[in-house]
């Protein structure tokens, strides 16, 4: 059956997706995959590596051809996945499967598409890979906001750390590129060529939330074989491992990508290619939010440059703001964690914006909180309790006593933890010692 799909057409279920094709090439890679018949091409090039194509890189590039086919795999939502002759093994098959079911929870929900139904077939047997990696030499994902800047302030002196920026065919991001300069570390970088019909807007295709961070952390790994580097150290707070909600038995959450789970069945996938000679862990899984921008708010160099606004990150160049855009859940978000650390005056030399006084803003603010009517948002954004106990905070500071709203809105929320409570550690960290100060 041939899968025909038009920009007239309501998108239904596909048969089948296939893995076709993974061309390794120096700086390169070309990953070739179909939907029912339907051909997907995406290429990265990287800057700043060695070769690739060693077999240590292409083993862990297999691994990123897995979970990239997933961009290609919801055009469609295939009931059947072929990875073909695809290196798979034990570990990388449940990663494969927890990426469908979990990392595309969000996608499943919103389209209303249920994925319990999908079958994987095919697959070759993986074989460990000897590689020597520095493990005091690190690549650190960088995405220019509070997280990434923090993680690389937090590394031990004696840490070799290098960026990994990735960016678009239409060009890097300025705001990213101005605070990875500011860090002074050296940059690794890719840059990503999705194929060309996921960008049309075809009505033919489901489209949705993707477990990208996943897909990040792979090439970061590469880069950092392809490197001698040890370590991929990713900014993943704790919070980033709670749901959105529950949908039936399926627990949706927009970050799946960057909870513990997913970094565990990474690691796992990773060993069972190279051993233990690689280490991707969060250097802020046991972080707060909150913890986060406390130490953000001591770093002055960095608060007129960075930013988390969604709408500065724009595929297409000419969507992209050059400020803040003060209105989003992130905007919000950020500038509710960073209010008591921060001065009122401060924060709007900052963002130029004042969206915690904004009347406008009043609904969004009550769902971050947890007391809105919807559930937190489908955003890279802290729980509920976590905002709760900002906001609790920021309500009781005197520069904001004339902001009725803070009040009223935070006389109606309880927390399970309080404000000082959430600058501790909380749960569990993989992060090895020697990384951190």
């Amino acid at each position: 059956m041939t899968y025909a799909m038009s920009e007239a057409t309501t998108p239904r279920r596909a048969d089948l997706f296939r893995y076709v094709d993974l061309e390794v090439n120096d700086t390169t890679l070309r990953a070739t995959y179909e939907l029912d018949g339907r051909v997907f091409v995406e290429t990265i090039d990287f800057e700043g590596v060695g070769p690739l194509t060693t077999r240590a890189g292409r083993a862990v590039a297999e691994l990123w051809f897995l979970l990239a086919g997933l961009s290609y795999f919801k055009a469609g939502a295939a009931r059947r996945v072929d990875v073909g002759s695809t290196a798979l093994g034990e570990a990388g098959a449940r990663l494969l499967k927890a990426s469908i079911r979990d990392g595309l929870a969000e996608f499943a929900y919103r389209n209303d598409v249920p994925l319990d139904d999908v079958t994987i077939v095919g697959g070759a047997r993986v074989e460990e890979v000897a590689v020597t990696l520095d493990s005091h030499r690190v690549l650190v994902p960088f995405g220019g906001g509070i997280d990434s800047v923090v993680t690389t302030a937090m590394l031990a002196p004696d840490i070799d750390q290098t960026l990994f920026i990735v960016s678009p065919p239409s060009g890097r991001f300025a705001p990213l590129e101005a605070t990875a300069a500011v860090t002074g570390r050296p940059v690794i970088r890719a840059t990503r060529h999705l194929d060309p019909q996921l960008l049309s807007g075809s009505d033919g295709f489901f489209h949705g939330h993707v477990p990208i961070t996943a897909m990040i952390t792979l090439l970061a790994a590469i880069a950092a074989v392809a490197s001698g580097r040890g370590g991929v150290v990713m900014s993943n707070e704790h919070s980033a491992s709670e749901p959105n909600l529950h949908w039936g038995t399926l627990a949706v959450n927009h970050q799946w990508s960057k909870s513990l789970h997913a970094e565990v069945l990474i690691s796992q996938a990773l060993a069972e290619r190279l051993g233990d000679s690689i280490v991707v862990a969060s250097a802020l899984r046991d972080r707060s939010e909150i913890w986060v921008a406390q130490v953000f708010s001591t770093l002055p160099q960095y608060h007129e440059v960075f930013r988390s606004c969604n709408r500065a990150f724009a595929q297409v160049r000419e969507q992209r703001l050059d400020t803040w855009c003060g209105e989003c859940d992130k905007c919000l978000f950020i500038n509710l964690m960073l209010a008591p650390h921060l001065s009122r005056d401060q924060l709007r030399h900052i963002f130029h914006h004042e969206p915690l006084s904004d009347p406008a803003r009043a609904a969004q603010l009550e769902v971050l909180v947890g007391v809105g009517l919807e559930t937190k948002p489908f955003e890279c954004v802290g729980d509920p309790d976590e905002s709760a106990a900002a906001l609790a905070r920021v309500s009781e500071l005197d520069e904001w006593r004339d902001v009725e709203l803070l009040g009223e809105i935070s006389r109606h929320v309880a927390t399970d933890r309080g404000f000082d409570e959430l600058l501790e550690p909380l749960g569990s960290s993989r992060v090895p010692a020697h990384w951190l100060r």
